[in-house]
């Protein structure tokens, strides 16, 4: 991208992104599901002017035609959403593309479409999708940095700000955030605290 910051919050609403973009977080990913490619075209194309003008970076997850169209710089795609996306046509709009693994081949999958960013998930239980994969831990974050390098690894599935230290520590470069923002009962002062810890480890 320039990298995804170190507070990587993933929400499903227009609203959602105006409000991260005002209290001035720098990368925000658009997840919306089930939306057809009218639906989506709109919803990305709004949340890209809610976040003109504001440092925000806008990551559209999964809507990778909607994506070019609306010109987003910045895009996510989980492993089946790879398997259907034209690579070609992402690199030639110069989209920058982040990739979800949860095992061994999805990690050589995704390294094969030579990704700006790694994501590594569920690092805890998580209620907020039904998961394939079991937990991956800690200790798997260290494992695949060694792994991919110098691509950025971002840690996602379950995270709360409590444990964001450690996470960084085991060589997490960003943390993705979800419920430990939507589902707080004062979402905005959370934000501020992964801001300000994110302010001191850069």
């Amino acid at each position: 991208m320039p990298d995804p910051d170190r507070f990587y919050p993933v929400v499903d609403s227009v609203a959602w992104v105006a409000r991260l973009a005002l209290l001035g977080v720098g990368t925000i990913q658009l997840r919306a599901k089930d939306l057809n490619e009218g639906e989506a075209l709109q919803i990305v194309t709004d949340a890209l002017v809610v976040t003109k003008g504001t440092g925000a970076k806008l990551v559209v997850n999964d809507y990778w035609r909607a994506a070019i169209v609306a010109g987003a710089q910045h895009l996510h795609l989980g492993q089946e959403d790879l398997a259907d996306a034209d690579l070609n046509e992402i690199r030639k709009a110069r989209l920058t593309l982040g990739i979800s693994t949860h095992d061994d081949a999805e990690l050589a999958t995704a390294l094969a479409a030579n990704p700006d960013y790694i994501a590594l998930g569920p690092i805890f239980p998580t209620t907020l999708k039904a998961m394939r994969f079991a937990p991956q831990g800690i200790p798997k974050i260290t494992e695949w940095k060694k792994r991919i390098g110098n691509i950025p690894l971002v840690a996602i599935g379950g995270i709360k700000f409590e444990q964001s230290a450690e996470i960084f520590a085991a060589g997490a470069d960003s943390i993705a955030v979800v419920s430990d923002v939507t589902q707080n009962a004062d979402p905005d002062a959370r934000v501020r605290q992964w801001l300000g810890q994110s302010a001191e480890a850069a």
